[in-house]
């Protein structure tokens, strides 16, 4: 309770600095109050094509989470497994990761040009690669007295893979997950400005065009506010894993 508090205070000191910065610059085209980025984020959220634009966004954020973390871990957890293989693989994932979301984003409009596709596209080549590496780091620091024991004790393969390599993997594995559930929303909606048909991303371009300072505002305060939902579940679901982990 008594961090439900501290957190409420940090959100009431953002709002005070806010309206006071809003204030002292005196310009609705550059800081708009909160009041009026309030009152704009329930006019606009009463329409339709507005909602349906977070429902896009939010169906694009779903689908590079799945991938990236149900794909990045199967494909770490291999690389992992084989010395060679990830002393290959590893300079080409640092590479892919090392590439500006920019360069993805000119390539994709180039292939798929506007559309539902790039944006997700986008969005997985920027966040695999840190799931990958995570996975394997994981999967190659595992006790390899623990993997010894399991072979002389005949240990099946499917306990020695769900209960060593699985369980070594668990802080990497959640640490990797906070990582990219805490960027997917700022891809995801950048490369919807960019390269995206519908969404969010899409609506904060035409308020930039239609000089709406307060929708730009609006949409992306909204945006903030779903991420760091999620973020402080997904924190409170990760410290109940890894005390029942470190139980174990």
């Amino acid at each position: 309770m008594e961090n439900i508090w501290k957190y409420l205070a940090g959100i009431l000191v953002i709002f005070i600095t806010w309206t006071i910065l809003s204030f002292a610059i005196n310009s609705q085209l550059i800081l708009p109050d909160p009041l009026t980025v309030l009152k704009t984020i329930i006019e606009e959220f009463q329409k339709n094509e507005v909602l349906n634009a977070l429902f896009f966004t939010l169906s694009k954020i779903a689908v590079v989470l799945t991938v990236t973390v149900f794909i990045g871990v199967l494909i770490g957890f291999f690389i992992g497994l084989n010395d060679t293989v990830y002393d290959i693989l590893r300079p080409g994932i640092l590479v892919i990761q090392a590439i500006p979301i920019v360069t993805w984003l000119a390539l994709v409009m180039f292939i798929w040009g506007i559309g539902w596709l790039g944006p997700v596209i986008v969005s997985i080549l920027s966040l695999l690669p840190h799931t990958v590496l995570s996975t394997a780091v994981g999967i190659r620091t595992t006790d390899k007295r623990l993997i010894e024991m399991a072979k002389v004790y005949r240990v099946p393969s499917s306990k020695v893979v769900r209960d060593v390599y699985l369980g070594s993997i668990v802080p990497q594995l959640l640490s990797a997950l906070q990582v990219v559930i805490g960027n997917v929303w700022k891809v995801v909606v950048v490369a919807e400005y960019m390269c995206g048909d519908k969404g969010i991303g899409v609506l904060i371009a035409w308020a930039r065009q239609s000089v709406a300072v307060e929708k730009v505002y609006a949409y992306t305060a909204v945006i903030i506010l779903m991420g760091l939902a999620v973020e402080n579940i997904l924190n409170h679901f990760v410290k109940k894993v890894l005390k029942n982990w470190e139980l174990v």
